[in-house]
């Protein structure tokens, strides 16, 4: 089970197929794995930020940091090979509850178009409304509510990425070892609760005024009295506090193109 939670595996304690393909990663491999993230560490500040809120992509993990400690995570998902959530670094300054979304055009095109030619109930079906554009280029959003592809609270550390933090209705995700299913932005396991701790040193935002803000049915940004910085990384090998070594599986093949470029050797991603 240690070694399962050390690889990201449900602990089970099952020697099931993902423990198999773990054990016969060779220390070869796993060396290259080390070199390259130590490699990758180089490129972080020696100081880090205060508060930082930190997202490690390979772990599908949000680490919430008070000074220099951890004081809570929660699983997240992170956007599909096609849709890579990108690494940077940012601040986060504004929570909106019960948030609209607009599609962007890409997602317009290659989904929300086709369904309309299959049926023309679509967007009302979606909670949607078109607001501008043509027939063919159409600009939608979609109403705040229980199915708004952003759930009912997002928030924004405004970048040229369009990469923020969300709700989401689609829950299940959240149970898979591997989540990386999202179009680039990330969902939180836990948002509700990351809104309560942002807000925590507003008196004015209560539990209870937040969980009605979220479901009011009515847009609201709140700007935060104090801005968080906010981490996107990518780290497959890490040691924690505790002494352990972890590993994560290289699922955007970063690994794969640093070690090629590091040792002049191809390296296929783990």
């Amino acid at each position: 089970m240690r070694f399962q939670e050390r690889h990201g595996l449900h602990p089970d304690g099952v020697i099931g197929k993902g423990v198999i393909r773990q054990l016969n990663i060779t220390p070869g491999d796993r060396l290259r794995t080390l070199l390259v993230n130590m490699e990758r560490l180089r490129w972080v500040p020696e100081q880090d930020a205060q508060d930082l809120l930190l997202v490690n992509i390979p772990e599908f993990r949000l680490h919430v940091y008070e000074a220099d400690t951890v004081a809570w995570t929660m699983t997240v998902v992170v956007g599909a090979q096609a849709t890579r959530t990108v690494i940077f670094s940012d601040s986060l300054s504004t929570i909106v509850f019960s948030p609209t979304w607009t599609p962007p055009p890409s997602i317009v095109q290659g989904e929300i178009v086709p369904a309309l030619a299959k049926d023309p109930d679509y967007l009302r079906k979606k909670g949607m409304e078109r607001i501008g554009g043509s027939d063919r280029n159409p600009v939608i959003r979609q109403k705040p509510g229980a199915s708004n592809a952003l759930g009912r609270v997002k928030f924004l550390f405004p970048n040229s990425f369009s990469i923020y933090f969300h709700d989401t209705p689609s829950k299940s995700f959240f149970a898979r070892e591997s989540r990386a299913f999202s179009h680039g932005c990330i969902r939180l396991s836990e948002p509700q609760r990351f809104a309560e701790y942002l807000l925590k040193e507003d008196t004015a935002w209560t539990s209870d005024r937040i969980k009605e803000a979220m479901r009011s049915g009515e847009e609201q940004y709140v700007r935060l009295k104090r801005k968080r910085p906010v981490s996107i990384g990518y780290f497959t090998a890490w040691v924690d506090r505790q002494g352990q070594l972890h590993f994560r599986d290289d699922v955007y093949g970063h690994d794969a193109r640093l070690a090629e470029e590091l040792f002049g050797l191809p390296a296929d991603p783990i």
